[in-house]
């Protein structure tokens, strides 16, 4: 398959066709790296298949059709959910991941974010949140940060604070700059919305959330500040990870 892994039961079509040429059974799997014993399993399957592997095939096309309707940004556990809101099919997740890779299909996988450095920060705050990203209710831990979009040629920047109890996102604000204003605002948005009092909000060490406006904000509405370590964006792993999936699957 051009651009992914070949499947199994490819290399086994691609074998039988070969051998009927005179060419070596033995050989012809030894090239196609696959099992001779495993090879004449199939071959027995195709003649007289089980009910399961009737089943498998089913399952397989309505893999296919979530595959192509998503345009491949589902893995097999989000397929699992797609299966089971969609047609109520309940099926094991390893089993979906071993059809899929009998299919030769994977989920898109999304590009890594460079990391280009920063300037010297203000103001800093220790890393309390430490990437424990489990909250045991609503708003004891929101995660901050700001990403760019590109519309219409212009660059636009999302600004978006997201409460990690449910990863619902509290507040966003876009604006064609990337400055103060753009985070002052989303946090005074936050603040209209929820009981901010004694929340830990957690950032990178970006100069707007070094700022002086930005800690008297946070003081002022009696929350705590975390930030990330310097230079180490796996410490808000859970925001970059809601941008990356949102501009995969929406933009």
């Amino acid at each position: 398959m051009k651009g992914g892994i070949v499947p199994t039961r490819r290399k086994f079509e691609v074998v039988k066709e070969m051998s009927a040429e005179t060419y070596s059974i033995q050989l012809l799997c030894q090239i196609a790296g696959v099992s001779k014993s495993g090879y004449y399993k199939w071959l027995r399957r195709q003649t007289s298949p089980s009910e399961k592997q009737i089943e498998d095939e089913s399952m397989k096309k309505n893999i296919m059709e979530c595959h192509k309707k998503l345009r491949g940004i589902y893995g097999y556990r989000r397929i699992q959910i797609w299966l089971k809101k969609t047609y109520g099919l309940h099926m094991n997740h390893k089993r979906i991941q071993r059809l899929m890779n009998e299919l030769g299909i994977r989920a898109v996988i999304r590009k890594k974010k460079p990391y280009y450095g920063k300037k010297e920060a203000y103001v800093t705050s220790d890393n309390h949140l430490n990437r424990d990203f489990a909250a045991s209710r609503p708003n004891e831990k929101w995660v901050t940060d700001i990403t760019y979009l590109m519309f219409n040629g212009q660059k636009l920047y999302l600004s978006a604070i997201k409460d990690l109890y449910n990863n619902e996102i509290v507040a966003y604000q876009i604006s064609r700059r990337n400055d103060l204003k753009l985070v002052a605002d989303t946090l005074k948005k936050a603040k209209k919305k929820r009981n901010v009092k004694g929340v830990l909000l957690h950032s990178d060490q970006g100069f707007q959330y070094t700022s002086r406006l930005y800690h008297n904000l946070i003081k002022k509405y009696q929350m705590k500040a975390s930030m990330s370590r310097k230079g180490n964006c796996w410490d808000n792993a859970c925001m970059e990870n809601f941008f990356s999936h949102f501009k995969t699957e929406c933009i």
